[in-house]
């Protein structure tokens, strides 16, 4: 298996195999290195020398495989959730374990022919690593998962992304930067690019630009109006309340993402009382563990009590908002004022 950067530097080099399984949760960067292994096959007319194929026409693949392509040295076929690499559940579909199979067996006794007349990349979302056809493939071909960038990571790119248009950017505000506006690597290029162009050539990024022109992540408010209510700074918890609903956030979702997010700190005051991981508790994923610092800092501004009250008077909001005793934004503001205070 390669990872991300691996299958980059290939690429880059001009390097292109005739066999790929991208699969994992990261579609940007996926689709990133889709768009690259298309630009480098070259030339392609649809139907010719370019296929693609998804679960509603997955039984055609092995035609494709084994028709030339007239006029043209090479084919690509892109072979998107096709379902052929998830585990199979209790109830096996026949026609696809047929095609497994059948196609295994092609991978195997026809790599010379692959090679020279074949560019077949298969994408996924998942991938049961302990199927003889992904075995197959990592032996024969590229296999790359495509998981979360990690923060350090993602840093790395963007200050790449900043030095290409010689636009400068700390660390600290790069930092702020992705915890302002999230983890999506989609997001996070659309907003730094918006960046770039305000700072414009041998400029630098502030963090008052990411303030005035970024779009923040909700989640991202939440944990803004939690250290306003941390502080006891009611006044500028319900200013951040009314911008969100200035911004047309749903109530019903600034409530929920507010519960959610006090439950993580009632976890964390539990797992640092019981000396449990902070990452585990939370289900964390790689690119979210630079919050357990935030986190614990906001669970220390409050008593276990005030969270357990907080999460209860936020369910019962729910529950008298649905049967119509209570406004939701009113409610809203009743509980910042009532147990933040």
């Amino acid at each position: 298996m390669l990872t991300i950067e691996n299958l980059e530097k290939e690429l880059k080099n001009e390097n292109l195999q005739s066999l790929y399984l991208l699969y994992g949760e990261e579609v940007f960067l996926l689709e990133s290195i889709l768009k690259k292994i298309k630009n480098l096959f070259g030339e392609t007319v649809k139907g010719i020398n370019y296929i693609t194929i998804d679960e509603t026409n997955a039984n055609t693949l092995m035609d494709n495989l084994e028709t030339p392509s007239f006029g043209y040295e090479k084919k690509l076929i892109i072979a998107r959730n096709t379902g052929l690499f998830k585990k199979e559940g209790k109830r096996k579909n026949v026609e696809l374990t047929s095609l497994k199979e059948k196609l295994n067996t092609y991978l195997k006794e026809n790599t010379e022919l692959l090679n020279s007349s074949v560019v077949l990349v298969f994408v996924e979302e998942e991938a049961e690593a302990k199927q003889e056809l992904y075995t197959t493939v990592d032996k024969l071909g590229v296999v790359c998962k495509f998981d979360y960038q990690k923060p350090m990571q993602i840093e790395k790119r963007l200050k790449a992304i900043c030095n290409g248009y010689k636009v400068q950017i700390d660390d600290s505000t790069l930092r702020y930067f992705i915890e302002s506006c999230g983890t999506s690597m989609q997001d996070l290029i659309n907003e730094i690019r918006k960046l770039i162009e305000y700072a414009g050539e041998g400029g630098k990024i502030q963090k008052e630009d990411i303030d005035a022109l970024a779009v923040k992540k909700l989640e991202s408010v939440i944990f803004d109006l939690t250290d306003t209510l941390g502080k006891k700074d009611i006044a500028k918890a319900l200013q951040v309340l009314k911008n969100l609903i200035y911004a047309k956030e749903p109530l019903q979702k600034i409530l929920i993402t507010l519960y959610n997010h006090f439950k993580k700190l009632y976890f964390v005051k539990l797992a640092l009382r019981y000396q449990k991981d902070i990452v585990t508790n939370l289900n964390l994923k790689p690119n979210q563990t630079f919050l357990v610092n935030k986190y614990k800092t906001q669970a220390n501004y409050f008593q276990e009590r005030e969270l357990k009250n907080v999460l209860q008077g936020l369910r019962n909001l729910d529950a008298d908002y649905k049967i119509g005793l209570i406004d939701l934004q009113v409610g809203l503001e009743t509980i910042l004022c009532k147990y933040c205070s």
